[in-house]
């Protein structure tokens, strides 16, 4: 099975902090970039962070732009999103995409629920 498979969410208060995880299986994850989106309720989803397949080049949206963070252990096949200082307005479904540099096909995951409230 080709899959994504996604934990770590879960309702937080204000500023305190969460990493989701993403865990592949059946495709060659270390020839595949990883990018975090998240979409909230009445919203589209929107690009949070990117990273190349090497780690390289890295990319925040400017809402999250000093408190995420976007890993890529290949070793254990996982990507990460260390989220800090969270806030209500980051409450969302997050989900990670994988893409392939060589082919450019594409793996979803099933997304978690992130959610900020006192």
């Amino acid at each position: 099975q080709v899959q994504l498979v996604e934990s770590g969410g879960g309702v937080v208060q204000p500023g305190e902090s969460l990493t989701l995880s993403c865990v592949a299986s059946g495709f060659a994850f270390s020839f595949y970039g990883i990018s975090w989106y998240r979409q909230a309720l009445g919203k589209e989803r929107e690009l949070v962070a990117s990273m190349t397949a090497t780690g390289g080049t890295l990319n925040y949206a400017d809402a999250v732009k000093d408190r995420f963070t976007i890993l890529k252990d290949n070793v254990k096949r996982t990507a990460y999103l260390q989220m800090n200082n969270l806030k209500p307005e980051d409450t969302a479904v997050y989900y990670c995409k994988a893409v392939s540099i060589r082919t450019g096909s594409t793996h979803w995951g099933q997304g978690t629920q992130v959610t900020v409230s006192s």
